[in-house]
């Protein structure tokens, strides 16, 4: 037992001067010593392990206060390697990050049928072009993180139930097998809430509540720091928030499902659908994008401001329940939409507190995603360098400090 606590001791120990390093890019080994509070023949074993894992170097002296001058130590950002996937409908998106969470290299690769199999062999060929491209050494990539829409099985490597892509059970245990490195799966909303943590809009927040608008609609639920991911690790399926109990009929089998209204699916559908009924003696299929919509309402098209405006009451309306619900401090919003703050923010806003006897702008900030719609594959990037070097590891128990 004793052996098992001092192991873990110097584990602990290795991973918070790395993340020290991380963030100050150089100290002196007497410096590392004093902000962490572990002696100086502690820290300079640690050093040595690390120079030796080419994770720093040395880097110079810094100015003496009396006898040798001190070695300074240099973080190296570039010494390993993390792999961000993202799973959607249409699309993978394969980043390869540095330690500072610099994408190095970024594949977006069309998926014009969602099968398992073609899954499976789409991540495992996007991820072998990225190495090749690259010339990274696979032995300094830490691991994968995948983000999949859906409830996951983070033991198992499993996704199990994904509704709006007719997946279920779907297993990575063969990508782990295949590229010889750890796999982490996340759901996309908490790996979107990891990456705005760190590195976006959200960065440092106690409470905030991150909305992925895509496909669907999903949750990051950051409580005191920490992901709040519920008993059975499937929490934050806000987009199953029923808002009409005689609505629309969700992929879930319910009708009046929050994501049936205001997530970018429905959105499009409706616009489509406006189309069709205004021209409906022409037999034309309607596939209108995104982009194309926000432009004509931003062109002040009728049609587009009627369903606009209606879109974002029902999408106002599941923000109000949530802030009912976790009194949040922010409420950042990520996904499809996000890339649209200019257009979309502002009346956003005056919906959420139209009427709101509760909450007004001071109690809870609404802010768009700072990485857009990059949020969940930066995130799911970041979790093998939390596992390996404790960089705010995403956990419901362990805070994201």
């Amino acid at each position: 037992m004793e052996i098992l606590d001092q192991s873990k001791i110097k584990t602990n120990n290795k991973k918070r001067v790395i993340k020290l390093l991380s963030e100050e890019r150089s100290l002196t080994k007497n410096k590392v010593a004093k902000i962490l509070d572990i002696s100086i023949p502690t820290v300079t074993t640690i050093v040595n392990e690390l120079m030796l894992e080419g994770i720093c170097q040395e880097g110079g002296t810094a100015t003496s206060t009396g006898g040798r001058k001190p070695v300074i130590i240099e973080f190296l950002p570039d010494s390993r390697y993390s792999i961000g996937v993202e799973l959607r409908k249409k699309y993978i998106k394969v980043i390869l990050t540095n330690l500072d969470s610099k994408i190095i290299s970024y594949i977006k690769s069309d998926l014009n049928v969602i099968d398992g199999d073609i899954v499976i062999n789409s991540i495992q060929e996007n991820i072998d072009k990225i190495l090749c491209e690259s010339g990274i050494d696979k032995e300094k990539v830490l691991g994968m993180g995948i983000s999949l829409p859906g409830t996951i099985n983070e033991k198992d490597l499993k996704l199990e139930v994904a509704a709006n892509f007719r997946l279920k059970n779907l297993e990575f245990k063969q990508l782990q097998e295949y590229f010889n490195i750890p796999v982490y799966l996340e759901n996309e909303a908490n790996a979107g809430a990891l990456g705005e943590f760190i590195l976006g809009a959200a960065r440092d927040l106690k409470n905030f509540i991150y909305i992925s608008v895509t496909e669907g609609i999903g949750g990051g639920l950051i409580i005191d720091k920490k992901i709040y991911k519920g008993k059975d690790h499937r929490a934050g399926e806000i987009g199953h928030m029923t808002i009409n109990k005689h609505g629309r009929q969700c992929n879930c089998g319910k009708k009046g499902c929050w994501e049936t209204y205001a997530s970018t699916r429905a959105l499009l559908n409706t616009f489509n659908d406006a189309l069709s009924e205004i021209n409906k003696d022409e037999i034309i299929e309607y596939k209108i994008s995104l982009k194309e919509i926000i432009n004509k309402y931003n062109d002040k098209d009728d049609i587009a401001i009627k369903i606009i405006h209606e879109y974002i009451e029902d999408l106002a309306l599941g923000m109000q329940n949530l802030m009912y619900i976790f009194n949040p401090d922010n409420i950042v919003i990520g996904g499809d939409i996000s890339v649209y703050e200019e257009s979309l923010l502002k009346r956003i806003k005056k919906k959420v507190y139209e009427n709101n006897e509760f909450y007004s702008e001071e109690d809870v900030r609404i802010q768009f995603s700072k990485l857009k719609d990059d949020s969940n594959v930066v995130g799911a990037s970041i979790l093998p360098i939390n596992e390996s070097f404790g960089f705010g590891k995403i956990s419901s128990e362990i805070n994201l400090n």
